[in-house]
C-alpha cells in the first residue's frame, strides 16, 4: 500500500499531512481563491480602468504577495504548528512574537463571522436560479427578491447554518480523507464550470467590446479613474487576494513535506489564484457589455446585475446555475479551508481530537456568527460605521483593514530580522527541495523594501476607508 495516498501520514508530534502535492496546491489555492476574486476583481477592473489596473496588479501580485506567501509557507513547514503555537517553535526564548499567533487565531474566526453569512447567500442563489425564481422578474424584481433575502431570518441564518454545518462535517473525516479529498473534487470542478462559462461568454453576440476593455490597457480609462487610485487599487487587491496575514496558508505548510522548494509553490498558488480571477472577468465582461450593463456596478453586479443579464440570455437558467455553483465553491472552497485553519489552532491550544475540535467549533462557529446574519435584519440598527454600514462591515474592516497587513508584516519582520527567526533560517527552509528558490539578492528588497510597501498599503486601506 503507498501510505502516502491510501492512509493518514502522520509527522513528527503526530501530525496530519496531507496525500499528494496537488491536494496542497488545490487547498492553498482554495484558500486564497474566494468570493473577492470573483466578485470584487472583475468589478475594481471595470472601476478601476480595465486592462491597465490587470497589468498594475500582476507586478505587484509578484513583487508583493508572492515573497510573502512563501514565508507563510516557511513558517508553518518549518514549525509544524498551527499558528497560535508556531512561533514558540521558532522564536528566540523570552521573545513576544508568539503573542501575534493569538491574533492570527483570533483573524480566522473573525474572517468566518462573516464569510459564513455571504458563502449561505451564494448557496441560496443557486438553489433559487436553478429553481427558475428570477424567471420572469424585471431588474426591480431581482432587486426586491435580493432584499428581501436580506431581512428573512430563517433564509439568511439558515443558509448560513448550513455552511457551518458541511464545512465542520467535511473537516470531521479528517485531513485527507475530508478536507482534501472534497476540496480537490471542488476545485477541479470550480475550474472546469469557470470554463465552461468564460468560453460561452467569449463567444457570446455583442461581448467583443468588453473583451477589450478587459484585456486592452487604456491609458484614457486610467487618468479617467485617477492614476495613483489605479495603482493604489491594485495594489490592495494584489496583497488581499492571496489571504496573508492570518496564518492561513502557515496551516498547509505544516502539512507538507520538504520535497518542494517554498517559493515555487507560492509562484504556483498565486497563478491558481489569478487565473481564477482572470477568467471571473473574461465571464462576467463580455455579458455587461452584450446587454448594456455598466461594469462598474460594484457589489450589486452578482446579485442584482448578473441575474438579470442571465434572465435576457439564451438557457439563462442553465448558464445562471452553472455560475452561482461556480460562485458557491468558491466561497465554499474558503470555509474548509479556514475552518481547517481553525480546528488545526485549537487542537495544538487545548490538545482536542480532531472531532471534539469540530464539534465545539461548529456550535461557537454558528453562534459567532449570528451578528452578521442578523445585522441585515433584526439587527439592522447597529451602524457602526454610520448611516447604511452594518455588522459585516465593522467584521470586514477588522479583518481586511487591520490583521491581514500587520500580520503579513509581522511574518517578514519575524523572517527578516536577527531577533526573531532570522533571514537564514528562513532561506534554508524555503529553499529545501526542488523548484524556483529564494536568491541572495532578494534579500535587501525582502528586508527593507517589501516591509515599506505593506506598511504603505496598512495606511493607505486605513486611510481610503476613512476618507
Amino acid at each position: 500500500m503507498d501510505s502516502k495516498k491510501n492512509s493518514t501520514i502522520v509527522q513528527s508530534g503526530g501530525r496530519e499531512k496531507l496525500g499528494s502535492r496537488l491536494g496542497f496546491l488545490l487547498l492553498s489555492a482554495g484558500c486564497a481563491i474566494g468570493i473577492g476574486n470573483v466578485w470584487k476583481f472583475p468589478y475594481m477592473v471595470g472601476q478601476y480602468g480595465g486592462g491597465a489596473f490587470v497589468f498594475i496588479y500582476l507586478f505587484f501580485l509578484i513583487i508583493m504577495g508572492v515573497p510573502v506567501l512563501t514565508m507563510e509557507f516557511s513558517l508553518g513547514r518549518a514549525s509544524r504548528k498551527s499558528p497560535a503555537r508556531m512561533y514558540q517553535e521558532l522564536e528566540p526564548k523570552g521573545s513576544k512574537w508568539h503573542i501575534h499567533g493569538i491574533v492570527a487565531m483570533i483573524g480566522n474566526y473573525l474572517l468566518m463571522m462573516f464569510y459564513t453569512t455571504v458563502a449561505g447567500w451564494m448557496l441560496y442563489y443557486f438553489i433559487a436560479t436553478a429553481k427558475g425564481d428570477f424567471v420572469g422578474l424585471d431588474s426591480g424584481g431581482i432587486e426586491t427578491y435580493f432584499g428581501d433575502m436580506l431581512t428573512s431570518v430563517p433564509t439568511v441564518v439558515g443558509f448560513m447554518a448550513i455552511v457551518v454545518v458541511v464545512g465542520f462535517l467535511v473537516c470531521s473525516f479528517g485531513l485527507q480523507n475530508g478536507l482534501e479529498k472534497i476540496t480537490k473534487a471542488m476545485m477541479i470542478a470550480l475550474l472546469l464550470i469557470m470554463v465552461v462559462l468564460a468560453v460561452r461568454s467569449f463567444f457570446m453576440e455583442g461581448g467583443k467590446a468588453g473583451l477589450e476593455f478587459y484585456l486592452l490597457p487604456s491609458i484614457e480609462n486610467m487618468k479617467e479613474a485617477g492614476i495613483v487610485n489605479v495603482i493604489v487599487g491594485a495594489m490592495n487587491q494584489a496583497f488581499f487576494t492571496l489571504s496573508l496575514g492570518m496564518g492561513a496558508m502557515a496551516i498547509f505548510g505544516s502539512y507538507i513535506d520538504k520535497e518542494r522548494a517554498l517559493m515555487g509553490e507560492a509562484v504556483n498558488v498565486a497563478f491558481l489564484d489569478t487565473f481564477v480571477a482572470f477568467a471571473s472577468g473574461l465571464i462576467i465582461f463580455p455579458a455587461c457589455f452584450a446587454y448594456g450593463v455598466q461594469p462598474d456596478s460594484g457589489p450589486s453586479l452578482i446579485f442584482i446585475t448578473l441575474p438579470n443579464i442571465f434572465n435576457n440570455m439564451p438557457l439563462g437558467r442553465l448558464w445562471g446555475s452553472l455560475f452561482f455553483v461556480f460562485l458557491t465553491f468558491a466561497a465554499l472552497s474558503t470555509v474548509l479551508t479556514v475552518f481547517e485553519g481553525i480546528i488545526a489552532c485549537t487542537r495544538d491550544v487545548f490538545g482536542w481530537s480532531r472531532k471534539k475540535s469540530c464539534i465545539i467549533n461548529g456550535i461557537l462557529m454558528f453562534v459567532l456568527s449570528l451578528p452578521c446574519a442578523l445585522g441585515f435584519n433584526k439587527l439592522s440598527f447597529i451602524e457602526p460605521f454610520g448611516k447604511g454600514t452594518g455588522i459585516m462591515d465593522l467584521e470586514d474592516f477588522i479583518v481586511s483593514n487591520l490583521i491581514l497587513p500587520t500580520g503579513s508584516l509581522i511574518f517578514i519582520l519575524f523572517c527578516v530580522s536577527k531577533k526573531a527567526w532570522g533571514w537564514d533560517n528562513f532561506v534554508n527552509e524555503a529553499n529545501t527541495g526542488k523548484g524556483i528558490k529564494v536568491k541572495n539578492f532578494m534579500r535587501g528588497y525582502m528586508t527593507y523594501v517589501l516591509p515599506v510597501i505593506v506598511l504603505a498599503v496598512f495606511l493607505m486601506g486605513l486611510y481610503n476607508f476613512f476618507k
